[in-house]
């Protein structure tokens, strides 16, 4: 493929369809945490949008490497993205029952941010296959334009969820972890 308006086009799609678990779980950490500053907020949205950049890289290096492995690794994504997402979504569930006081629940730490991340990207590898035939610097600019995609989407979702937590106080942590684990099943149900 060249450089034209078609390629940014389908960028920015490819971007906008990636986004979509990422914002769910934005939306459900913005609940989970009203409170939340714009620094750390536009620190979260920066880890979904570098794991959203990093994974259609990941795949389109393996596509130009070893591309037998990972065959063999496709069947795992959806498991994985399930098993990391219900975990988290578990968790947040547990925490949002055992508060019944309806105080603010516990915000994501790092780690708990990480796996979120890989979760809600890990479907983003195989990006790497449809953008196998670019060079090394189209496949970093498309990657790029997820990444920005990724994290406007991701912010709104975060200022969402804020403003909905607020109303919902003590039920926030519930509804997200309810979140997570639907949006897990939904990425494994889909790639039967």
């Amino acid at each position: 493929m060249e450089w034209s308006l078609r390629f940014f086009i389908n960028s920015l799609l490819l971007g906008v369809g990636l986004a979509m678990d990422a914002f769910s779980v934005s939306m459900a950490n913005g609940l989970n945490e009203p409170g939340m500053g714009r620094k750390r907020m536009f620190g979260m949205a920066g880890v979904f949008a570098g794991f959203q950049a990093l994974m259609p890289l990941l795949g389109w290096v393996c596509v130009h490497t070893v591309v037998q492995l990972f065959e063999g690794f496709t069947v795992l994504i959806p498991w994985i993205a399930l098993g990391l997402l219900a975990y988290i979504g578990g968790k947040m569930l547990l925490e949002g029952v055992r508060h019944k006081d309806g105080g603010e629940a516990e915000a994501v730490s790092g780690g708990g941010l990480v796996l979120q991340g890989v979760a809600t990207s890990i479907d983003a590898l195989s990006v790497g296959f449809t953008i196998a035939e670019y060079g090394p610097l189209m496949a970093a600019v498309c990657a790029a334009i997820i990444a920005a995609v990724t994290f406007v989407i991701c912010t709104a979702g975060l200022v969402i969820g804020r403003k909905f937590g607020t109303r919902l106080a003590g039920k926030a942590s519930i509804l997200g972890g309810a979140i997570l684990i639907f949006i897990g099943l939904e990425i494994f149900v889909s790639s039967l």
